[in-house]
């Protein structure tokens, strides 16, 4: 680049040297107008007119400071297998035990249908998401085909943050007097009978369990043991179809929202999944996908509106239907403002980097969503879980999700949440925790689990951790922000040039 200008002794700046040898970062324009003043404040006062001679000045930069710098090349997200393709566990005779083991299907199988030809009050517990309201509308379009009346059916749908082992719960079903009882998606754990009064009990889950991990003199079928784990739906789906022909066609659709609900809409339906082509092409992967998310909403807003999405599901013959409920999108869009609001928070690491805390308040169920974001979008080689606690949904309560982020999904040892979070509590110096911590922590699945315990008891968790503590030896900065600091700056400047010229 050449500028021309006239009225600057050249030589005496000996401008064309540096301009030569140094790099500029002003723009030409820039560049006159200082020489222009520098060289006018050395200019000596006369009457006498006086002619400027004219100067020549070349800006030359080398070919490397010109070119722009190639892009950084973006870090490849790291590879995570299909979940289709987790081994499955054989049997004696090589075939694979999947979606559970055949004893328990077969038993789950004859159970509905003798609830169907008693004719009895039947009551049917679904879990409050996609996976748990789709397994309930599934068995109770079975029902009904198998000729169970629909008068002869109800649903109890449990209350903000309770479980059905408790008293509250157990009166709410009691109620009903039902003597058949199905629990869908609630999570398995050991204790009293479902209800006092006589009855029989089937729970359908696949939550983490021990083989005794159920309700007292109830019988049970899980697909925890049988990766790759369905979903309750799917389970329930599985097991349904083969009672009535007309199953598939009224709840293929439940089954795909229900699962997609929990496994995500990226799952391929490829085996062991059974073929769902002929569903996708009758109601479109969009449909189906925002419905899932229509239907997941009224239990993830303050007011807790489960009942609202209950109603519009087994009430519907299509995805489409959902679409267009006014309840369900207001609670839809009363979510994601809230996860909007909730989602930009700091994370803060254990002093062994490996997991994330995400400290939230808010009477929406929304940490299970951000920790589902964050899951996939923050990485580091040592990070194992996203933890996010909602210290504003229960009074007196903390409610936590963890998740898998996607950096360590692929990892030789997969990582268990569940014993990730039992090791830490194991930790304690107190040994009195874990048993304070109670029996909704660290429940759920080993990719997806979490918990609902007391401040108090979960500040002494934290403490374990050790939150915001750097490892020893140092080190815990940016390494490039170390970088960056211990760079010496450069002294000899374009414009400390002209400063040290005019002093001379």
């Amino acid at each position: 680049m050449s500028i021309v200008n006239a009225g600057i002794n050249a030589t005496s700046l000996r401008a064309p040297g540096i301009l030569a040898s140094r790099q500029c970062s002003i723009t030409p324009k820039q560049l006159v107008d200082r020489l222009l003043i520098h060289g006018l404040r050395r200019a000596q006062p006369s009457t006498k007119s006086t002619a400027f001679p004219a100067y020549h000045i070349e800006m030359k930069r080398n070919a490397s400071s010109i070119s722009k710098a190639s892009p950084r090349a973006k870090k490849p997200r790291p590879e995570v297998p299909e979940y289709h393709l987790t081994p499955s566990i054989r049997d004696e005779s090589g075939g694979i035990i999947w979606p559970a083991p055949r004893a328990q299907i077969e038993r789950a199988r004859d159970f509905i249908l003798e609830c169907a030809s008693a004719k009895k009050k039947t009551l049917i517990v679904p879990d409050k998401d996609a996976d748990g309201l789709t397994s309930g509308a599934i068995l109770q379009k079975t029902l009904v085909l198998l000729g169970l009346e629909p008068r002869l059916i109800s649903a109890h749908l449990l209350q903000k943050g309770s479980n059905i082992h408790e008293e509250t719960e157990r009166a709410a079903m009691a109620a009903h007097g039902p003597e058949y009882i199905f629990v869908l998606d609630q999570g398995s754990r050991k204790g009293p009978p479902v209800i006092d009064s006589p009855h029989k009990a089937l729970i359908i889950d696949h939550h983490w369990s021990l083989e005794d991990d159920f309700p007292e003199g109830s019988d049970h079928v899980t697909a925890c043991h049988s990766p790759p784990v369905a979903t309750s739906s799917l389970l329930t789906y599985h097991i349904c179809s083969a009672l009535h022909e007309k199953v598939h066609e009224s709840c293929d659709w439940l089954c795909v929202m229900g699962t997609h609900g929990d496994l995500g809409n990226t799952l391929k339906w490829e085996p062991p999944f059974p073929d769902m082509k002929a569903t996708f092409k009758a109601y479109t992967k969009k449909a189906l996908n925002d419905a899932v998310s229509l239907i997941n909403a009224p239990r993830r807003t303050a007011t807790y509106n489960v009942p609202a999405a209950w109603a519009a599901l087994t009430a519907a013959s299509s995805p489409s239907e959902l679409l267009k409920n006014r309840d369900l999108l207001a609670a839809r869009a009363e979510v994601n403002a809230e996860v909007e609001r909730c989602t930009h928070t700091a994370p803060k690491f254990s002093a062994d980097a490996k997991i994330a805390v995400f400290r939230i308040s808010s009477a929406a169920q929304v940490h299970p969503v951000i920790a589902t974001r964050w899951a996939g979008h923050l990485q580091s080689p040592k990070l194992e879980v996203i933890l996010v606690a909602n210290e504003g949904y229960l009074p007196g309560m903390v409610n936590f999700s963890c998740r898998i982020p996607r950096s360590a999904r692929a990892r030789t040892t997969p990582v268990n949440i569940i014993e990730v979070l039992k090791g830490i509590a194991a930790k304690a110096p107190n040994p009195t925790l874990r048993e304070r911590l109670g029996e909704s922590f660290a429940r759920g699945h080993k990719e997806a689990s979490g918990g609902i315990v007391p401040k108090a008891e979960f500040e002494e968790f934290m403490d374990i951790l050790e939150i915001g503590k750097k490892p020893e030896g140092g080190g815990g900065g940016s390494p490039k922000k170390a970088k960056k600091e211990a760079a010496p700056k450069q002294s000899n400047t374009l414009m400390n040039y002209f400063d040290k010229q005019a002093a001379a």
